[in-house]
């Protein structure tokens, strides 16, 4: 059966989606459109944006914030880490020098290395931080990928990492401080992903671009691009690295491979290795990738996907424990993400964090209204939305 997929909550790609997506996107990327930042991702260069309002980024993330998260008991490794460029062989300080044996952070101990020069890394601090969580979200309704928000805090006169490159593109946001960076051109190593092994002691080609990240600047760093940093003399450095995790064609193929296999004989048969050197296993290989790339396919790849992002990313549900379904217009939650597969009869089925929801041609009018806003007609089912967190006031 053909089947049609629409993505709640996205416009064309040329568009803005509402709220969460409007704020983030404004914040990231004051004075650009959408084609153009959708554009600077699919190109091979890194770009450094001075700062349009020095303490725009304030409000994600502060020293703070980070004081009181390490005296909770949700501050342990590895979500917790250390970094000292100065050492002998690996830059990550062991975590028995700032951690417990049961991975909660030692904090006198971690603040002794750090008083020493060891930057704190905080990862993954968006499932934890509302602010990020939301700025986090907002950016995963425009680029339909997860992302994630990784902290660095830099004592001055220091560098935690030596120079190395990433295997995901990333954002640094300045927040405190300044920090010097240093960025090459090119790709030592095109396209490098985290099952791409690190060759040992890789020197960047050329000279570096030199430049100093100030609050509120952003930086972008393609994947693969080699770079390093550095705290000024007498000057702390807090930031924000935003991970772009999109995944490569290599990964979205072996996704489609496996759930093509629970359909297709033709990928479950044998590799007849018992003839190798006669068969003609070129042309039998062939066959098979030419037999999956079909539009239907696609279509596959794409639900794929977007499961992988609801599966991957917290659930931010827009009702709370006791809240009430409003009485006005409502419209599908955009802290959830949800997408709608449609069928030819008009049905669909709703996928979201918590599984597969299938619904009547009625509902799926209903469904199409709300994600616009809309005061349901069917109050009913309506209110199963809201139960599920879907929904959200307008």
């Amino acid at each position: 059966m053909d089947q049609g997929l629409m993505d709640q909550g996205q416009g064309g790609r040329g568009q803005m989606a509402r709220g969460l997506a409007e704020a983030a996107f404004a914040l990231a990327f004051p004075g650009m459109t959408v084609d153009e930042v959708l554009a600077l991702r699919e190109g091979p260069d890194w770009r450094h944006f001075p700062a349009a309002e020095p303490s725009r980024f304030d409000h994600l993330v502060s020293v703070a914030a980070i004081d009181a998260h390490l005296r909770t008991d949700g501050a342990r490794s590895p979500r917790i880490s250390m970094a000292d460029e100065s050492r002998s062989g690996s830059a990550g300080v062991p975590e028995h020098e700032y951690a417990l044996p049961d991975g909660r952070v030692d904090l006198p101990a971690l603040l002794a290395r750090f008083d020493a020069g060891a930057s704190l890394v905080v990862s993954q601090f968006h499932e934890t931080h509302p602010p990020l969580a939301d700025f986090c979200r907002g950016l995963e309704r425009l680029f339909l990928h997860g992302v994630q928000a990784n902290i660095y805090l830099t004592p001055p006169a220091a560098q935690g990492f030596r120079t190395h490159y990433d295997t995901h593109d990333v954002f640094v946001l300045q927040v405190e401080g300044r920090k010097r960076w240093r960025v090459w051109d090119g790709e030592p190593l095109p396209r490098p992903t985290r099952r791409t092994p690190w060759p040992g002691n890789m020197q960047p080609a050329g000279e570096p671009h030199e430049l100093t990240m100030s609050p509120g600047d952003l930086l972008y760093i393609p994947r693969g691009v080699m770079h390093d940093a550095a705290t000024l003399p007498g000057e702390r450095s807090l930031h924000i690295t935003l991970g772009l995790l999109e995944a490569s064609w290599a990964q979205a193929i072996r996704s489609l491979v496996d759930e093509l296999e629970l359909s297709d004989p033709v990928l479950r048969e044998s590799v007849p290795t018992w003839r190798i050197g006669e068969a003609d296993l070129f042309a039998a290989l062939a066959a098979r990738l030419n037999g999956m790339a079909r539009p239907e396919h696609a279509g596959r790849l794409t639900n794929l996907l977007l499961e992988q992002l609801a599966r991957d990313r917290q659930p931010l549900p827009a009702r709370g424990l006791f809240a009430p379904m409003p009485e006005g217009p409502l419209r599908l939650a955009e802290g959830m993400h949800t997408h709608l597969v449609l069928a030819d009869d008009g049905a669909a089925t709703l996928f979201w964090t918590g599984g597969t929801l299938d619904l009547s041609a009625a509902q799926t009018e209903t469904l199409t209204a709300l994600s616009e806003g809309a005061a349901p007609e069917d109050r009913d089912f309506a209110h199963k939305l809201w139960r599920m967190g879907l929904l959200e006031a307008v």
